[in-house]
């Protein structure tokens, strides 16, 4: 009888991709994580951040880049201003500093939309990997591999596997949204 444990990995991976991106919305309080998406034109490569820099929290709202290479500092800065992260960057010649304002109400609406979309898009991950594990079984099982009594337990299985997932989802959206109408 097939196996369900390469579709919960799946689903895990779905939801540490989810945490991640969840991690790189702005919650008001300065957070590295922010940097994780923003990718810097090095030498022909596009590498991240702290690939090329230290990234240090002098402060709970300033984030402080340090570049290892001087010369990779206007290159930082025009990415950063390139992002949608809509904090400008003040560069004082050797180190970028990020200073993150308080957010503001309809700020804050903004990001909870978009963490919900996130989140929706998680369960629509998950429910498409459900429906690729049923096309599976239901392959397997029209090659007389197994009955329709395994058939059914498989997809009783997977049902409570994808609810659990898609609860875990609306976990971490709800604990998210939290965080950013808490600050």
């Amino acid at each position: 009888m097939p196996e369900l444990k390469e579709y919960e990995s799946r689903m895990i991976k779905t939801t540490e991709v989810l945490a991640s991106q969840y991690a790189a919305v702005r919650a008001g309080r300065a957070n590295a994580a922010v940097l994780d998406q923003i990718e810097v034109d090095y030498y022909g490569v596009p590498t991240p951040i702290r690939q090329i820099a230290s990234i240090s929290t002098p402060d709970p709202r300033t984030l402080l880049i340090q570049p290892w290479d001087g010369s990779t500092l206007k290159l930082i800065e025009k990415a950063i201003l390139v992002s949608d992260l809509g904090i400008n960057p003040q560069n004082d010649g050797r180190t970028i500093r990020l200073v993150f304002p308080q957010l503001t109400e309809e700020r804050r609406k903004e990001l909870a939309k978009q963490v919900r979309k996130y989140g929706e898009e998680g369960k629509v991950a998950i429910r498409n990997i459900r429906r690729d594990a049923m096309d599976r079984f239901k392959k397997i099982q029209k090659k007389g591999e197994i009955t329709e009594d395994d058939l059914k337990d498989l997809e009783k299985d997977l049902q409570k596997l994808t609810d659990d997932y898609i609860k875990a989802v609306d976990k971490q959206t709800e604990a998210k949204e939290k965080e950013l109408f808490e600050i």
